[in-house]
């Protein structure tokens, strides 16, 4: 009988693993299998789960080893292989924009320098964002103001630089959730004040809303546009200047997926994996 294999965090994150843990079981029950993401693999009659992989972007190497190791053994993965492969790099967003996907206009500097700030302000505005390629939580993530300097950790790195899209304080940052294809659950993440990250750890708070029918059809361009069929996803999306929805990610590996937001508690999740696990029969 194939079971469940939720992979979760190497280390860090303490704080939140444990809650995290007890709403899978609850959903899922008690025989839902937790270990690490970098631990050997799991059980060859196991479906994998990545979805508390958190922090997986500060160890590239190895989380590009896990994906090959899995994919080798030919396990089980709830979001296929290579599928998240092209997901982990953030430059996605210049593939799903060639598909016509509406998303938040983004330069890639693959050295980072103060010529590429320069350029990037000459195009967005005095604020951009920087941030990684490949990261998550708003790791490494920076907002430059007109007169702000170039953080010397950056200089030189590959680094994605965006417009301050100002809708993330005066309206929040929507996340549309699908789960086997199906929309699942809507929320609104709102920054604290004066801050533009959206994630608990700096304030930010999330708000259950109904999905604006253009939110629902982002969502569905950048499913229709990505490479494979995602059992969950989360879509991220803010107001753009024109008043018209930008696409800010597509979540394909690890995004929390807030089921308590959602009208039936998380029964679609729970639905569509069993009716994976299912078909692998």
């Amino acid at each position: 009988m194939t079971q469940i294999c939720i992979l979760t965090p190497d280390s860090g994150y303490e704080a939140f693993v444990p809650r995290a843990e007890d709403e899978f079981r609850a959903l899922l029950g008690e025989s839902v299998r937790f270990q690490p993401w970098i631990a050997p693999l799991c059980a060859a009659d196991t479906i994998i789960l990545p979805l508390l992989a958190w922090g997986y972007q500060s160890r590239g190497d190895d989380w590009s080893a896990a994906l090959d190791a899995w994919e080798a053994a030919g396990m089980q993965i709830a979001n296929p292989v290579p599928l998240m492969r092209w997901n982990t790099d953030k430059r996605y967003l210049f593939d799903l924009e060639a598909k016509g996907v509406p998303v938040i206009p983004t330069v890639f500097a693959p050295a980072l320098s103060d010529a590429d700030i320069a350029e990037a302000r000459a195009r967005f505005g005095d604020t951009v964002i920087v941030k990684p390629p490949v990261s998550g939580g708003a790791d490494g993530t920076y907002r430059l103001a007109a007169n702000d300097p170039l953080p010397n950790d950056e200089r030189g790195k590959p680094m994605l630089i965006q417009p301050m899209m100002a809708a993330i304080a005066t309206e929040g940052e929507y996340s549309l959730f699908y789960f086997g294809g199906a929309f699942s659950h809507a929320i609104l993440k709102v920054p604290s004040a004066g801050d533009f990250r959206v994630q608990e750890q700096f304030g930010g708070r999330e708000i259950t809303v109904e999905a604006p029918t253009e939110a629902r059809s982002v969502a569905q361009q950048a499913l229709r546009a990505a490479p494979g069929e995602a059992l969950y996803a989360r879509i991220d999306m803010v107001r753009g200047a024109d008043g018209g929805l930008r696409l800010m990610e597509l979540e394909l590996i690890e995004p929390a997926l807030f089921l308590s937001h959602a009208p039936d508690g998380g029964k679609l999740f729970a639905d569509a994996l069993s009716a994976r696990l299912t078909s692998a029969r």
